[in-house]
């Protein structure tokens, strides 16, 4: 079993009969999971916990068995309270697996401005917009010296809201509004019929696997195939058929994701895909990259004033946290 990097090099390597999932945490609390289900999403965060506690190990000359877990205040799924001692208990019970005796848990916008707290000398309204690699949560909580000894903080939530987007949906907009014209998407048939949109949003959307089980079936290679004789731009439609051949999705939203990190910090970059072909590549601005991630980045504020919403408050301070690989602007 592969951890970290070893195991994004591997799956890069050798991609096939594998699904490539990122930020796993936003499914634990879906609703409708069998308990076989249950059982290997326990087993697989209990793989990574304990591959943690071991690096951790060997830095230190005594045993690790304590921990705390953050969670967010309400995890991704339909089934309300249900879902969230669905996903609790996941974790609780490998990280007692794993090996840690006491195991507690904080609320993550919480867990985000815990160094911001700790510079306060009186009680604030404290906006936190959390954004990780699959969900983002904005919370308002009253942060102050009197709340700093408190493990349970539910009081101190004055409003909350949530959503299943995060950095990876913002790599996956880039990657289909900027390189997924370079295989054809926009085209049509020599008859002047505009080609289907959704083979070209399924080979990046790495974050739904119905969607990369549609664009790897048996059933979607035959429609490329047949788009392929069809394309006024066939070429590059066969570039798309590399894509599904070869199983390169991840590759190509690894490239829109190193391109937006690139762009916080210059004005534009030249994105190349030279593991589809030597000389593709495309030009992408901070406006290109401001219009793809319109409708995530909208999504993500809608969250801010419904929270704001429920709150019935105003804040005081407002403070972002970009966990991982979210917005990579500054």
């Amino acid at each position: 079993m592969q951890f970290g990097l070893a195991s994004l090099h591997q799956y890069v390597e050798d991609p096939q009969e594998v699904y490539f999932v990122k930020s796993p945490k936003s499914f634990l609390g879906a609703s409708g999971l069998k308990p076989q289900q249950v059982a290997l999403f326990e087993d697989l965060v209990c793989a990574m916990m304990l591959h943690i506690k071991l690096q951790a190990q060997t830095q230190l000359t005594y045993t690790i068995d304590q921990a705390v877990i953050g969670r967010p205040i309400n995890f991704q799924g339909l089934g309300g309270d249900d879902a969230n001692a669905q996903a609790q208990g996941i974790l609780e019970r490998a990280a007692k697996r794993a090996g840690f005796r006491d195991v507690v848990f904080q609320f993550e916008p919480v867990a985000a401005g815990l160094d911001f707290e700790a510079t306060l000398s009186e009680e604030k309204r404290v906006l936190v917009v959390d954004i990780g690699g699959g969900t983002t949560d904005c919370s308002l909580l009253l942060m102050g010296p009197q709340w700093r000894e408190k493990a349970d903080r539910q009081q101190s939530l004055l409003g909350h809201s949530g959503c299943r987007v995060g950095g990876n949906d913002l790599d996956i907009a880039l990657a289909f509004k900027c390189l997924m014209p370079l295989l054809g998407m926009g085209g049509d048939t020599e008859k002047g019929i505009a080609l289907p949109i959704l083979p070209w949003w399924n080979a990046v959307a790495i974050n739904d696997v119905p969607a990369q089980t549609d664009f790897y079936s048996a059933a979607n290679g035959r429609l490329l195939n047949d788009l392929l004789r069809s394309a006024r731009d066939s070429e590059k439609v066969a570039l798309l058929l590399k894509v599904w051949r070869q199983r390169l999705s991840y590759r190509l939203v690894r490239s829109a994701e190193e391109s937006k990190i690139a762009l916080s910090a210059q004005p534009s970059v030249t994105a190349g895909l030279p593991f589809i072909s030597d000389e593709l590549a495309t030009a992408i601005s901070q406006q290109g990259l401001e219009a793809a991630l319109d409708q995530p980045l909208a999504r993500i504020m809608e969250q801010v004033q419904l929270a704001l919403d429920n709150s019935n408050e105003k804040p005081d301070v407002d403070l972002p946290d970009r966990r991982q690989r979210s917005l990579a602007f500054d």
